[in-house]
């Protein structure tokens, strides 16, 4: 690390009058660069003065920092320097002072170079004497500015020139500002501002709270360690430097220096002596915190991140440069995510804490839930819950680094949870929750090439419910029939059901394409409904092909909108200094659906008993589960996703290695209902209860049910699909039938292999099979 501080012994001593000064500091500047020059060459000299650069050549790294939605709480830091700028004016007189009594006490007078100095240095250096490294404060800063190393005749001329040319264009107070801002303080703190926040916890902003800014004792502390900023690599122990934290040497080294810049207030006039001798050495500096370089990014919140800066990079302001752009840019980056709802979110999803439900908390370490919330109406994402670890894997969605290239594990088989959008295409097309259609526990569908004679069989129930074989819709959701949503698919066609999807917020969908053993991502915005619809086949309705947390909770935001679809995003504004570089556009795309049809989604989703809370708010949802291969008492991926009037969310439960949902007790008895379905309870009591909001402000209206004289009954025979049958679509697997201990909802069709766009080493695939 570069000594930066180096010139105790400027301490304002008397000074001839005016003009012999000036005569003096000509003929000291002279004889300096003529010794000098004697060493390095007049060609050198020619060059350093035409190159040198100034303070607006300079790019400084600045940090980035990312915070929550209330623009006031850091979330995470980035960048290569932990380092944020300050302007001279903004800042309080502690380190002004401090600073200047430590390294440059004759700063406001001197014309920036220490030609004494300079002039022993030289003479010491061309006769073979012992190198001297008196610097003023411009001079250090040029230095550290210019990133000049090491003591040699070449860098003495070009610090001193670069100094002289500062001192003559920039005002003192300028020059100041440069230095404060710029050079390093120790523990990765480059600048006042970062040293404040690292070593007390303060800032040196005079528009903070009083408590909140740097004092002058504490200012003092850290313009000590300018000194030496760290230990010494080759003798940690023995020359430690000024961090009172890193020894007892360190400590007393940082209260002699802490004294003699008490002294040169005294003699500047900063401090009288009366105020000088009740000055006391701080005992507050925090301890070194060696996790202090993650910035936050290790934490679940890193997962957020990650979308952040996958997000802005497909901004016009940021599009086609690199990270270090925005990480060293010095940006304020607001995002959207809710401090109250992500420690909600946090609480419940993961499920190593004991603030989790218990129902999830202390299983087998493969298992793993993902939560999404999203604001209706606006697509704003409060609430984003991956994984433990933002430099893990990422559960609940994907995004694209730096390089393009997408990430994430976040798409698992949604099962009867996407019977959402099946439901909310039917209230579209007219057809009434309480339209009756034929629903056994078994039954063929021969346009989809579900048959008895096929691989996969007819399609099976996995549930029973009273009102067979004749039910509603809306009974047939609450018991999550599959052979009802089978029939319905393929009534209003799989085109209608995916548009539904892609229109609600789900764009993208994961096909299993034969010799790949990985899913594959279709983006359902590409082509025609039709043509998207060709990569899929009939078992789309009950769940079969993998879709992400993240849309899967921004779909449900359209519902709870009334059917106004937002874009979900992270970003709110971006900003640096004064200036707004960017900031969201919010806007709503109406899906069509018209008051009555609203009321009958929610109307039959809040008769979903797993959606039920204990809290007086209205809500709605839907429980999913994926099986493992071809077992019937196996599950690898479970779901619940719902809302209220003010908030949507999407929880899922499964393995990080694809094996089957296994309790602690051996028991295979995990469902939507009873895995995710508490998490999603739990999450949405706690947020809606932290975020303060008014119940009644939200209700649910009751429909009209205009076509409810008497129920109607859809035909027995199947209606032929509207959208075209695949050509050789994956052959879906069988359903079943068996009953079920709970009123859980899951097609217990096979399930794609383990969701991954870009497979991590420590993930090995799921162990269950694909569609066939």
């Amino acid at each position: 690390m570069l000594q930066t501080g180096d010139n105790d012994d400027a301490d304002g001593s008397a000074t001839p009058t005016p003009g012999r000064r000036r005569r003096r500091h000509r003929l000291l500047a002279v004889l300096a660069v003529f010794a000098l020059l004697a060493g390095s060459g007049l060609v050198a000299g020619g060059y350093y003065f035409d190159s040198v650069p100034t303070p607006t050549d300079l790019k400084l790294p600045e940090s980035t920092t990312v915070y929550y939605a209330d623009g006031r709480t850091p979330m995470a830091k980035l960048g290569a320097e932990n380092r944020t700028i300050v302007p001279y004016d903004q800042m309080n007189d502690s380190a002004k002072q401090a600073i200047v009594a430590a390294e440059d006490r004759t700063f406001w007078t001197n014309k920036g170079v220490d030609f004494k100095g300079v002039l022993r240095a030289a003479w010491a250096n061309v006769t073979g004497g012992q190198r001297q490294g008196a610097s003023t404060l411009t001079q250090q800063y040029a230095r550290v500015a210019a990133d000049l190393r090491g003591v040699t005749y070449s860098r003495k001329l070009r610090e001193a020139v670069v100094a002289w040319k500062l001192d003559d264009t920039y005002s003192k107070e300028e020059i100041l500002g440069f230095y404060l801002n710029t050079v390093p303080f120790g523990r990765g703190a480059y600048g006042i501002e970062a040293a404040a926040q690292a070593f007390f916890g303060k800032t040196v902003r005079r528009d903070a709270p009083p408590q909140q800014q740097l004092t002058q004792a504490e200012a003092m502390v850290l313009c000590a360690m300018v000194k030496q900023p760290e230990a010494d690599p080759a003798d940690p122990e023995g020359s430690p430097g000024y961090d009172p934290r890193r020894n007892a040497t360190a400590k007393q080294n940082s209260i002699d220096r802490w004294n003699y810049i008490r002294d040169g207030m005294v003699k500047l006039g900063y401090l009288t002596s009366e105020q000088a001798a009740n000055l006391a050495y701080p005992d507050s500096v925090r301890p070194i915190d060696p996790n202090a370089g993650r910035s936050g990014l290790d934490r679940p919140t890193g997962l957020v991140v990650n979308h952040v800066l996958s997000e802005l990079r497909e901004t016009e302001q940021f599009r086609g440069k690199p990270d270090e752009v925005i990480r060293d840019g010095g940006y304020k980056i607001v995002t959207t995510i809710d401090k109250r709802v992500q420690d909600a979110a946090e609480a419940a999803a993961d499920i190593r804490r004991d603030t989790a439900p218990e129902a999830v908390r202390g299983q087998p370490k493969n298992w793993q839930a993902a939560l999404v919330a999203v604001e209706p109406g606006t697509g704003r994402v409060l609430g984003y819950y991956g994984g433990s670890s933002g430099s893990g894997a990422d559960y609940a969605g994907w995004y694209r680094d730096e390089n393009g290239q997408a990430r994430g594990f976040g798409q698992h088989p949604p099962g009867s949870s996407f019977k959402v959008y099946d439901l909310a295409a039917a209230v579209e097309n007219d057809i009434s929750v309480k339209q009756r259609f034929d629903s056994p526990d078994t039954k063929e569908f021969p346009g989809s090439g579900r048959t008895k004679g096929s691989p996969a069989g007819p399609i099976r129930n996995a549930e029973h419910a009273p009102c067979q074989p004749n039910c509603a819709l809306w009974e047939a959701t609450v018991a999550s029939l599959n052979v009802t949503y089978f029939e319905l698919t393929e009534k209003l066609g799989t085109a209608k059901v995916i548009d539904m999807a892609k229109r609600a917020g789900v764009e993208s969908m994961w096909e299993t394409v034969k010799g790949n053993p990985q899913p594959q991502r279709v983006d359902l915005r590409d082509g025609s409904a039709d043509e998207v619809a060709r990569r899929f086949s009939t078992e789309v309705g009950i769940g079969q092909y993998g879709i992400s947390v993240q849309d899967h909770a921004n779909g449900m935001a359209t519902f709870a909108a009334g059917g106004k679809r937002a874009e979900a995003h992270f970003v709110r504004s971006v900003t640096k200094g004064d200036e707004k570089v960017w900031s969201e556009q919010l806007k709503q795309t109406d899906l069509g659906l018209d008051q009555e049809a609203i009321n009958q989604l929610d109307w039959t989703l809040r008769r979903v008993k797993a959606a039920k809370l204990d809290n007086d708010w209205d809500s709605a949802g839907k429980t999913g589960t994926w099986q493992a291969g071809q077992s019937t008492t196996q599950n690898v991926h479970t779901w619940m996703v719902g809302w209220t009037g003010a908030l949507a969310s999407a929880v899922w439960l499964g393995t990080t290695d694809g094996k089957p949902l296994k309790t602690k007790d051996g028991s295979y008895e995990v469902y939507g209902s009873t895995g995710p379905g508490p998490i999603w309870r739990q999450f949405m009591a706690d947020a809606t209860a932290a975020l303060k909001l008014d119940p009644d402000k939200y209700r649910f209206a009751e429909p009209a049910f205009p076509d409810d004289a008497p129920e109607t009954t859809a035909p027995t025979t199947p209606p032929v699909t509207s959208s075209p049958t695949p050509s050789a679509p994956p052959t879906p697997s069988p359903t079943p039938s068996r009953p079920s201990p709970t009123p859980s909802e899951r097609p217990t069709s096979r399930p794609t292999i383990s969701p991954s766009l870009s497979p991590l080493p420590s993930l090995s695939p799921s162990k269950t099979r694909r569609p066939r």
